[in-house]
Parts: C-alpha cells; sequence; structure tokens
C-alpha cells in the first residue's frame, strides 16, 4: 500500500526491488545510504529521490489512516483474490490493487475474462458492435473488463450490465475518482453489482502515463482483448500489443477503409498481431481453443511459477518491453 503511494504505475525498478528484497527491507532503503542492490551510487540516490518526493512520512501515516477509515479494499499478490495472470508482467506486476466491490472477480480462471477496449470518439457503428460482442459474452458467463470510459469501453460495460452479467472497470485513477465524470453513475453501478480496480491509490489524478501503465493490466488481466475501434496511435492499441505480448488471445474489429476509427483495428490485423472478429461467437470459439489449450498436459497454465520460469529461460520478459 505504502509503494503505490511512493511510485508510480509500471515502475520495473521498484518491481525488481521488491522481487529481491522484500518490502519492508527495501523501504528501509528509501532512509539509508546503502547500496541498493543492482544500482549504482547515482542510480541509486535517483531512485530514492524519486521515491521520496512522492510523500513525507508524515503525510503518507495520514493517507494509510484515511485509506483504513475509507474501508476501501486492498488485494496484494499472495492474496486469494490476487490474480495469479498478472504474475505474466514480472518486475511490472502491481505492488497492490484497490478495489470497490466484488473483488472475487479477480480470482476468476484468466479464460473468464475478457477486455474490451476502442475509441473514445467512437462511432455508432463500433458502440452497436462493442455492445453486442458484450451482451453475448456477458450471456455466455465471461466477465467482461474495460477502462471506463467514453466509447466503447462505456458500451461494452452498460451491456454486460443490461444482460445481467459480470464487469470489471480498471481505472488510471483512485477508484474515489470517478473519471470521466460523465460516468459517475455507470462507475457507481459496477461498484454496485462489479468491479472497480485501480493500482493507484485512492485519490490519486489520472495522468497520461497512468493510462499507458493501465494498459498493461486490461491485457494482462484477461485471456483475450478485443479492440473494436481506435485510432492508429492510440491507447487501445498500445493495450492490444501489450496482450499480444504477453501471448494473449487479440482480436480487431474491421470497419470501412474510409474510416479514421477503425485504422486501430485494420493495423493490428496487417500486422498479425490480431485475428479478424465479427462477432462474439469467434472469440467464444477463441476462448474455447485456449481453455483447451491451457488444460494440456504438455503446457504450464498462464501465470503459473512454471510457465513464468520458462518464459524467463526462452526471454519472455524481453518481450515486454515498449
Amino acid at each position: 500500500m505504502m509503494l503505490s503511494m511512493l511510485a508510480e504505475p509500471d515502475d520495473a525498478v521498484t518491481g525488481r526491488l521488491l522481487s529481491r528484497l522484500g518490502g519492508v527491507e527495501m523501504l528501509g532503503l528509501l532512509e539509508s545510504e546503502g547500496k541498493v542492490p543492482g544500482m549504482g551510487r547515482v542510480d541509486a540516490q535517483v531512485w530514492r529521490d524519486r521515491l521520496s518526493a512522492a510523500s513525507r512520512p508524515d503525510e503518507l501515516a495520514g493517507r494509510l489512516r484515511a485509506v483504513e477509515a475509507s474501508g476501501t479494499g486492498v488485494v496484494v499478490p499472495g492474496d486469494r483474490d490476487w490474480p495469479a495472470s498478472l504474475g505474466d508482467l514480472y518486475d511490472r506486476e502491481p505492488f497492490v490493487l484497490w478495489t470497490r466491490g466484488a473483488a472475487s472477480f479477480l480470482s476468476r480462471p484468466v479464460t473468464d475474462l475478457l477486455t474490451i477496449t476502442g475509441s473514445r470518439a467512437a462511432t455508432s457503428y463500433g458502440e452497436r458492435v462493442a455492445g453486442e460482442i458484450a451482451t453475448d459474452l456477458a450471456r455466455d458467463g465471461r466477465v467482461v473488463v474495460a477502462g471506463g470510459a467514453y466509447g466503447i469501453e462505456g458500451a461494452a460495460h452498460r451491456a454486460a450490465l443490461a444482460a445481467g452479467g459480470d464487469t470489471i472497470a480498471i481505472l488510471a485513477g483512485g477508484i474515489d475518482r470517478s473519471y470521466p465524470a460523465g460516468h459517475r453513475d455507470l462507475l457507481d453501478q459496477i461498484a454496485g453489482v462489479g468491479l472497480l480496480v485501480s493500482e493507484t491509490p485512492p485519490g490519486a489524478s489520472p495522468t497520461r502515463h497512468r493510462f499507458l501503465a493501465r494498459g498493461r493490466l486490461l491485457a494482462a488481466l484477461s485471456n483475450t482483448t478485443v479492440v473494436v475501434e481506435a485510432g492508429a496511435r492510440s491507447g487501445a492499441r498500445h493495450t492490444a500489443r501489450q496482450a499480444h505480448e504477453l501471448d494473449r488471445n487479440v482480436g480487431a474489429v474491421p470497419g470501412a477503409v474510409t474510416s479514421a476509427a477503425s485504422a486501430g483495428p485494420h493495423q493490428l490485423i496487417g500486422e498479425q498481431r490480431a485475428r479478424i472478429v465479427t462477432h462474439a461467437g469467434e472469440i467464444i470459439n477463441m476462448l474455447h481453443m485456449r481453455e483447451a489449450l491451457l488444460e494440456s498436459p504438455q503446457r504450464p497454465p498462464l501465470g503459473s511459477t512454471l510457465s513464468r520460469d520458462h518464459a524467463r529461460c526462452t526471454g519472455g520478459r524481453d518481450g515486454l518491453s515498449l
């Protein structure tokens, strides 16, 4: 909890130290002038300055007390509800997940979760397709994961809720800050029957870096990521690339060749980073194929210790660099 208040999301340097030293010893290094494993003197001081600038000790204690008093949910690695699939991020795994709602959704099998993402400035075609896909996935018992944004993601959340299904919204800011403000009622509804999740602490504002960092969680948490509409340079396309690098299924919905909103999906298809998806049945077939693959005795499940060790031996961690 303290680390999430000191370090920015997707801080691989701090994550590497955490996995090597543990939380208590690593936090102790912040207050000392001793050597930091794997760092020279200058780099160590830069790391200390960067984390120490985030909050004074008295402020940090007050923030922790406020969080405890608020009843905000907290899930950390090793807890029953911690999603094992996030282990595939290695040093980029979040330190903690702050939750509001049904945290048990996080412990569902990775093949139960599917991410739908896309443009905020979506067309009526994109919102309709996203809604249809989310509806059918919800009826198939899958959890629809998205980022709570306007456009494609909002359409996916609404459709899943309307179908009586489960949905998770992963936020770039604190779970106590409704962002975007126009989705306050939607996010409250998700918190009531689904789950809001963030790796940033309560009170944190969404920033460009935090939006980009949130993309790796959208990619890693789910078995499959589907991009409905996205620009050629967009956060949704960034999320799809990370899902591809994590060996997740990636689908892209084609659109008109004259539509700028479909440039991102078309590029993903052309780069062979995504399969063409036109309806939920194709996604469900991909999920069933992945379920059969993961149940095969020849391959360890995603997120398992064995698969992570295999990825380390074969350079899997290097494949996560952007």
